[in-house]
């Protein structure tokens, strides 16, 4: 039987898993100090971009030997830059549990064509064997499940003693979720996902045990600029002090140190990860009490805080992925819930964003419009059968 609409709407209905919703801080006018129509080179651009630096360290508590550098091309850049310039000293063993780090897998077998690379690979909404694996190699792998809404548990299962490097790519656990940075090498993320910052940059951060490959190994192919962190066998410091790659925007950086600040105010990492878990915990206490919607990650151990993503198990349901876009276009449709659909590789679903800078209240508003939207097109799809 259909229902009603609920009376209350989310005060913002942005769910989406990147870009992500904006702080709830968040003002334009907020920007009136970024270094616009100067040159990221200048002392005022220097010190922005230093400043975004640092500040990212002490809210993630980075060891202070650990190098943090801005990159071009968001999350996808840093991951790129890492594994052209470090894969192939070692065996590498690559592991993909969602499509980004499938996606990794294409490179390093296709692009790069390591014959010294094993692949391991699980289905959607589980995660592979992390007990098997050697750390004699390199090891590249996804902390945080974006598409699958799977993460690692913890880091417990990377061996202290590894011989290989690790890289990860932490793009929707940094600052939602606890990284255990000497289990960690080669560490990236994009501003765009929890702090909801703009798009277009990426963060680099190299263990010293990272810093010694690059200055060790020289890759046997041909090297862009755009991903070059050495010169003359020895790391371009100034990467890792501001002075970045190619231009950068200054009113996106000064998007991110507000950003920075806000996380700041509501705690830092242990107040984002407590509103984080807030959020998912709305989720399942919402999914506890519905038999027709279901987590897609099998293990609650390995439930995303972030992007938590939903399938419908309905028995009426006869075309899943028709069903669930038809949802998430109902709940778009009043202004309730956007970008909320399964993303393209993944099976039918929803996935909503359950980062820091969405409220809490909003994802309880919206779950009442999920149970709305629900029985409206379970009637439409009787009325048509």
């Amino acid at each position: 039987m259909a229902i009603d609409q609920p009376a209350t709407r989310p005060a913002n209905p942005r769910f989406s898993s990147g870009p992500c919703a904006k702080p709830p801080a968040f003002d334009l006018n907020k920007l009136s100090g970024a270094a616009l129509g100067r040159s990221h080179r200048a002392a005022v651009g220097k010190d922005k971009l230093k400043a975004a630096i640092e500040e990212t360290r002490e809210i993630l508590g980075v060891p202070a030997d650990y190098k943090i550098g801005i990159v071009p091309a968001s999350d996808t850049g840093a991951v790129e830059m890492a594994m052209w310039s470090m894969l192939g000293a070692r065996g590498v063993e690559m592991l993909a549990w969602e499509s980004f780090g499938a996606g990794w897998v294409t490179d390093v077998v296709k692009q790069l064509k390591l014959d010294n690379a094993i692949v391991k690979t699980a289905e959607y909404g589980e995660i592979v064997d992390l007990a098997s694996v050697d750390f004699a190699n390199d090891v590249v792998f996804t902390w945080n499940g974006t598409t699958s809404g799977v993460r690692v548990p913890n880091g417990d299962w990377i061996a202290d003693d590894r011989e290989g490097l690790t890289i990860c790519d932490a793009t929707s656990a940094a600052f939602a979720q606890s990284l255990p940075w000497d289990k960690l090498d080669v560490t990236t993320f994009s501003w765009q996902k929890v702090l909801g910052g703009e798009a277009a940059h990426g963060m680099l951060i190299l263990s010293p045990r990272a810093v010694e490959r690059l200055e060790s190994y020289t890759p046997a192919w041909p090297m862009p600029k755009i991903f070059r962190l050495t010169k003359g066998g020895k790391l371009i410091e100034g990467i890792f002090k501001g002075e970045t790659i190619n231009t950068p925007s200054m009113l996106a950086v000064e998007d991110y140190l507000l950003a920075l600040d806000w996380a700041r105010s509501v705690g830092g990492l242990e107040g984002l990860i407590h509103r984080a878990d807030a959020n998912t915990k709305a989720v399942a206490d919402f999914v506890e009490m519905r038999d027709w919607i279901d987590f897609l990650a099998h293990d609650p151990a390995t439930l995303s805080n972030t992007s938590v993503c939903l399938k419908f198990t309905d028995a009426r349901i006869k075309d899943g992925a028709g069903f669930a876009k038809a949802v998430a276009k109902r709940l778009a449709d009043e202004g309730v819930a956007y970008d909320i659909g399964a993303y393209r590789d993944a099976p039918p679903g929803l996935r909503i964003w359950c980062g820091g800078t969405v409220e809490t209240s909003d994802i309880q508003a919206m779950l009442h419009w999920l149970d709305w939207a629900f029985e409206a097109e379970i009637a439409a799809q009787t009325e048509t059968a």
